[in-house]
């Protein structure tokens, strides 16, 4: 096997490194991934994920994991209102579609992946810092913590990678959006007209260039989303204090007007909101051929795309899968060969997805968008 007797660093302890690590270690592989966050308890932030059948679900099933998927995940309806919080379309899930893409909180995906791993195979608090060759192996540093060594090193570190400088010099680039994301932690008390408007379902709306998504079970939280063209005055500060609740909420009340008091109920109910600029990688770039030892990127790190098409985990968890047959088939003769028979597949799909999402993402921000309209 290409990797017996070598050792394998992943950076990154997202859904994308760990199902690599999982994917290796069923092949005796020796892997490490390195994580920046302190330890497993840590929460992550952000909406569920729901997983593809042709992509982030095979990669379960290759890793003796999609039932234990199932189990975690919720299948989920939509309910499409309008900014007045009328509903105008709801769509439940059935006992044909109710496996297609379930959804699941980053938290239990991240707990069952690490349930599926060898004892220690995460080291926690590790932020990746660089990384330089010594003869035949890499030494990898990082904040505050001791050198390691490894023959292979495959960064799975997110969409602002550091790992990705010595695999490409594509430029991470903004899109013109901009997202809000707040947690609701007790919305049964906090914001009970919105999570009635909910009954259980994703609600989504848009109006007024104003894109929102809610889930109203995200781990026992209500997590929410709201994208809009990033106005011009932000391009070079963003005047809201994320850190500041209130005033985040008040922004978003003023902001969104006219729509109904249980949205501004709920956004003076958040307790946690975060804005970003929304991102996306170069696909362009060619990555470099002269790279002195076994190096490549999977996941965000490799495609970083907008979130408007769904893809963003599952090309990553492709990824993962694609890469780690090639590893471990015996169908390549050389570790080059196998990441650049990867690398080449993976050029086509996420760039194929990463458009879609551009496409979609320029839609959906327009000033007369219609989720109604988008869904037929």
């Amino acid at each position: 096997m290409l990797l017996h007797n070598k050792k394998v660093a992943i950076i990154g302890g997202g859904p994308v490194g760990l199902t690599m690590g999982r994917l290796l270690q069923q092949h005796g592989v020796d892997v490490t991934i390195y994580e920046r966050d302190q330890d497993p308890a840590a929460r992550i932030w952000g909406g569920t994920l729901d997983l593809y059948k042709d992509s982030g679900q095979q990669a379960m099933q290759r890793a003796g994991l999609l039932e234990r998927y199932y189990a975690l995940a919720k299948p989920m309806g939509r309910r499409f209102a309008d900014q007045e919080g009328a509903i105008h379309l709801t769509r439940k899930p059935t006992s044909a579609n109710q496996y297609d893409n379930p959804e699941i909180s980053r938290n239990n995906l991240r707990k069952m992946l690490l349930e599926s791993l060898a004892k220690d195979t995460v080291i926690w608090d590790h932020k990746f810092t660089g990384l330089e060759q010594d003869g035949h192996q890499w030494v990898l540093h990082f904040e505050g913590q001791p050198d390691v060594t490894a023959d292979f090193i495959v960064g799975a570190n997110g969409g602002m990678s550091r790992v990705r400088p010595y695999v490409t010099d594509a430029a991470v680039t903004t899109t013109g959006s901009f997202i809000i994301q707040g947690e609701v932690y007790d919305p049964v008390n906090t914001c009970p007209a919105f999570l009635q408007l909910c009954d259980g379902d994703i609600l989504m709306a848009a109006y007024g260039g104003n894109l929102f998504v809610a889930n109203p079970d995200n781990n026992g939280a209500l997590a929410y989303g709201i994208i809009f063209q990033r106005p011009a005055e932000w391009m070079d500060d963003v005047p809201v204090d994320f850190w500041q609740p209130a005033a985040v909420a008040s922004y978003l009340s003023e902001r969104m007007a006219e729509w109904h008091p249980a949205y501004k109920a709920l956004f003076h109910g958040t307790d946690f909101f975060v804005g970003l600029p929304i991102r996306k990688v170069s696909m362009d770039e060619p990555w470099k051929t002269n790279r002195p030892l076994p190096i490549t990127l999977i996941g965000d790190a490799a495609h970083l795309m907008p979130p408007f098409a769904g893809q963003g985990v599952n090309t990553g968890l492709k990824d993962a899968l694609i890469l780690s047959e090639n590893l471990t088939s015996g169908r390549f003769q050389t570790l080059e060969a196998a990441i650049a028979d990867y690398e080449q597949q993976m050029f086509r799909y996420a760039t194929a997805a990463q458009q879609a999402s551009c496409e979609n993402e320029l839609e959906m921000r327009s000033s007369d968008f219609s989720f109604l309209k988008f869904m037929q």
